[in-house]
């Protein structure tokens, strides 16, 4: 019951902001500008909202968060949800936080005009339950560990070998981050193709200008994909 009253309070709190947000043209399935916060930083807050005991958790996920959100999770360790809104950050941070969510047993919410994309989408996987309200969006991209261009150059500049050499890291990085990827969906109970069908189906960067890199779910995507609803474990 506790569950479902947060559900609907979310929803009745965020549903303005939901329904005002105009669409980005750039990536048409989300909206232009995504309510992730800007703090440089997660920062976990505690809050009763409405006799729901909820904590939130706002900003990027840096390497600090994982630790963070334990400490946050054992000063309040009677907890109805975990509310997420954040623009991603650290791949394994993500990942990280998102089994101490599990070991917890507290489900995630992504509430009505709260954005979660990138890294925080496994932090939010790691939930037992987890609901993205109708309004909340659940954004996707492929993960990429190129994005640093500088760094390209340098190497490209430095030569061959050089150039070789990184791209065999990228390649082994990035295979390795794949299949750790695929691992923590499954063992979340989230359906693995989510990577393959939609995920890696979205270029890590823009190879022409208003190329789309992001994709929010829609609530039958987020259902068919087991990312939130009732969790369903394959086989």
């Amino acid at each position: 019951m506790r569950r479902l009253l947060a559900g609907l309070l979310a929803a009745s709190l965020c549903s303005g902001q939901a329904l005002a947000q105009a669409r980005d043209p750039v990536n048409p399935t989300c909206p232009a500008q995504p309510n992730w916060s800007d703090y440089p930083s997660m920062r976990f807050s505690y809050e009763v909202i409405g006799g729901i005991r909820v904590l939130k958790g706002e900003g990027q996920i840096d390497a600090s968060t994982p630790t963070n959100l334990q400490a946050a999770l054992d000063e309040h360790p009677e907890l109805d949800e975990i509310w997420l809104r954040s623009p991603g950050g650290n791949a394994e941070a993500g990942n990280q936080a998102g089994y101490i969510i599990r070991q917890s047993t507290v489900p995630t919410r992504i509430p009505a005009g709260w954005a979660c994309f990138s890294a925080c989408n496994f932090m939010f996987m790691g939930g037992m339950g987890r609901t993205v309200d109708p309004g909340g969006v659940f954004m996707v991209h492929m993960f990429t560990h190129t994005a640093n261009r500088a760094a390209i150059r340098q190497q490209i500049a430095q030569g061959e070998d050089s150039a070789v050499g990184l791209i065999t890291d990228i390649e082994q990085r990035s295979a390795i981050l794949a299949a750790e990827d695929a691992d923590f969906l499954v063992r979340m109970g989230v359906a693995a193709r989510l990577l393959s069908e939609v995920m890696y189906q979205q270029p890590a960067v823009a190879s022409r200008a208003g190329a789309s890199t992001r994709r929010c779910l829609t609530q039958a995507e987020i259902l068919e994909y087991n990312v939130a609803g009732p969790i369903q474990y394959e086989d």
